[in-house]
């Protein structure tokens, strides 16, 4: 006896509730018309909502295990569907089929979700949107949620940017035994000491006037390490140097980009030089750019 409703969601006569389920999920997905432009699509969407709809019902089963297909009128169910053109409800034509007003057949073939044909499967995943801190989101690490009465810890991982989403696994809400995952929106907290700029980073650095103006070494802490960097003679107010590899984390490419530092000096108060350093410089600092 020929049974097509397996075949349209692909599974076989023995198979279980959960395996009908999975295999219609599935085939929801690719065949829901908002993802699937193919012209046909819509169609295949349709034979699926009623396929599952009545697999999915143990009384609607057993009626049609013990018919088959001959209540199609010994067509398969993809050419019984077909057959009734585009303008037939086809959710009229199997609610009286499957024993009237009573079978249970509601909601229609609906283009808003994977439910459709009576079957409005509850949307588990819930939003929310969190701050971290901004070496957090440089570096990677652990981060403390606390939403609603659930507090937890969420990884972040290293180089992520701000407005990105990231998935916690069974912290959405439950539904008969099922438990459906938070989409966290991730906006990243502002740096009093560095600017980014996509992969890049920028940071001032405090320079002493001698430094300079005659050279030296200065030494920088970093978000990565601390660093020795070599200053040259004559320095000037916002000189940039270049650190390679010191930046954000690609996480597309895997490659770091690099850290930008810019000279801020810092001139010593005249009440603190020697006062005959000071006649000397208001005499022969001169007066022009």
């Amino acid at each position: 006896m020929a049974k097509s409703l397996y075949e349209t969601l692909e599974v076989n006569e023995n198979a279980s509730a959960d395996e009908i389920k999975k295999a219609y999920r599935k085939l929801a997905r690719k065949y829901h018309p908002d993802v699937n432009k193919d012209p046909s699509a819509e169609e295949k969407f349709k034979e699926i909502n009623a396929a599952y709809e009545v697999l999915s019902n143990p009384e609607k089963k057993q009626q049609y295990d013990q018919y088959g297909d001959s209540m199609f009128g010994g067509q398969n169910f993809s050419d019984f569907a077909r057959s009734q053109g585009n303008g037939v409800d086809l959710d009229e034509i199997l609610r009286q089929m499957f024993g009237g007003a009573g079978a249970g057949f509601s909601g229609g073939f609906s283009r808003g979700g994977f439910g459709g044909f009576g079957f409005d499967e509850p949307d588990l995943d819930t939003q929310a949107s969190v701050v971290i801190p901004f070496d957090v989101a440089i570096l990677g690490g652990k981060q403390h949620i606390s939403l609603s009465s659930d507090s937890f810890d969420i990884k972040i991982p290293e180089g992520i940017e701000d407005g990105q989403k990231i998935r916690a696994k069974g912290k959405g809400k439950s539904y008969q035994g099922q438990k459906g995952d938070l989409i966290l929106k991730i906006n990243i907290a502002q740096s009093p000491e560095y600017e980014r700029d996509g992969d890049s980073l920028t940071k001032y650095f405090d320079i002493p006037l001698k430094t300079a103006l005659f050279g030296g070494k200065v030494e920088i802490k970093t978000l990565h390490k601390d660093i020795t960097l070599k200053v040259p003679q004559d320095t000037k107010q916002n000189q940039k140097f270049r650190v390679k590899e010191l930046g954000v984390l690609n996480r597309k490419s895997g490659n770091k980009g690099d850290l930008y530092l810019k000279a801020n000096i810092v001139l010593p108060k005249i009440e603190d030089l020697d006062e005959d350093f000071v006649k000397i410089l208001e005499e022969k600092l001169p007066e022009t750019l």
